[in-house]
């Protein structure tokens, strides 16, 4: 499971419909991305990390701080 990008979903107090939506993605996609049953596409990851404002590193687990360091 992607739990920062849940978490930065919480942040932002982002639906999972409203997050959908601005991804323009339907939110039954959204939640297989977040389950980890499909991979993210790039360019979806890219949008994550822009709202977000953090790295994809992040987003995917693979760093534990936002900025990268």
């Amino acid at each position: 499971m992607n739990y920062n990008i849940e978490a930065e979903r919480g942040r932002l107090q982002l639906t999972k419909e409203e997050l959908a939506a601005r991804l323009r993605i339907t939110s039954k996609t959204y939640l297989s991305y977040v389950r980890g049953d499909t991979a993210i596409p790039s360019d979806i990851l890219l949008k994550m990390s822009q709202l977000f404002h953090c790295t994809t590193d992040y987003l995917l687990g693979l760093n534990d701080t936002q900025d990268g360091t």
